[in-house]
């Protein structure tokens, strides 16, 4: 099979288009014919690596793991003989958890991963950009426990995990602020933002507002900032943070009452599956920038790295 491989890290020209051997799956797996993947911040990370504490996991001095992507939609073409959940020829959609591998033509899965049935209203090259940006998004507003008539402010709200926070923060009955930039300023209106600042010109933590919760899908925002412009019993959403916010977070959660949530967004099964009605029933939409062949994944990697697109960035494999 065709396959996206890296066996170092480093620019995106390390990524090379090759064959490789198709994997069998187990009786308690499937087999996934993949139609698209995406491109997201965690794969272009982990083949620079950035931060370097990738390496600690990953590999020291080259990537234990040389076929990135971890997000997909395809269509089973085997199951093992233990699997009941799902069958070949039905089509799904989903995550590949640390396993990464989605930059190839076939993966297997455990038949209990993330994922879950396609919806029908949507593409494969569409459904393979939901899970990133919808898991992390969903995951981090549960924590926060947003309910209807809150104030919730999104930093970021034109990226993957923003555009999916929007939206979903709205289902949630939040009152909704998005903050992105003017370029991405109709975008973030068009998912339902009840208002848009643009951070080119405004700055929100000077304005006085204060929120019920602040998301904080981007690393380039203050976090002291970002504290003050909470209520009494707001809640600081960090999706993006390193080792220093995740500090600041604790000390702040124990002597300034405010909520903090961070760490590493887990997709589940279950969270696919609830993400997958909300497409169905028109509340979830997905949002692609650019789309490549999976041949380009180097030039989709270079565009992704500089931070600029607006949603995301999906990748056909087949």
């Amino acid at each position: 099979m065709k396959a996206i491989v890296n066996t170092a890290y480093g620019p995106p020209s390390v990524m090379q288009l090759k064959e490789v051997e198709k994997p069998a799956p187990g009786d308690n797996e499937i087999l996934v014919r993949i139609k698209a993947t995406a491109v997201n911040a965690a794969d272009w990370r982990m083949r620079k690596p950035e931060p370097f504490a990738v390496r600690l996991f990953f590999g020291l001095s080259k990537p234990k793991k040389t076929i990135l992507g971890g997000v997909f939609s395809g269509v089973v073409e085997t199951a093992g003989k233990n699997v009941t959940l799902f069958k070949a020829g039905d089509e799904v959609f989903g995550s590949t958890g640390m396993g990464f591998g989605a930059y190839a033509e076939y993966k297997c899965l455990p038949e209990t991963a993330a994922l879950a049935i396609k919806p029908a209203n949507i593409s494969h090259t569409e459904a393979a950009t939901i899970p990133f940006g919808g898991n992390t998004a969903l995951h981090f507003l549960k924590q926060a426990n947003i309910k209807p008539g809150q104030k919730v402010l999104i930093y970021g709200a034109s990226g993957a995990v923003g555009t999916a926070a929007v939206q979903l923060a709205k289902y949630f009955g939040a009152e909704v602020t998005g903050v992105c930039s003017t370029a991405n300023k109709q975008l973030v209106l068009s998912l339902g933002a009840d208002k848009v600042i643009d951070y080119t010109k405004d700055d929100f933590t000077k304005n006085g507002e204060t929120y019920d919760a602040i998301f904080a899908t981007a690393g380039k925002v203050s976090f002291s900032g970002c504290i003050n412009s909470l209520t009494k019993k707001g809640v600081l959403m960090l999706g993006n943070s390193g080792f220093g916010q995740i500090f600041q977070g604790l000390l702040a959660s124990i002597t300034g009452g405010r909520k903090i949530v961070s760490g590493i967004a887990i997709a589940t099964a279950v969270d696919t599956v609830f993400l997958k009605e909300l497409i169905e029933q028109g509340q979830l939409k997905p949002v692609i920038d650019r789309t490549y062949p999976l041949e380009q994944m180097a030039e989709a990697h270079s565009y992704v790295e500089q931070g600029h697109k607006k949603g995301n960035v999906a990748i056909r494999v087949e």
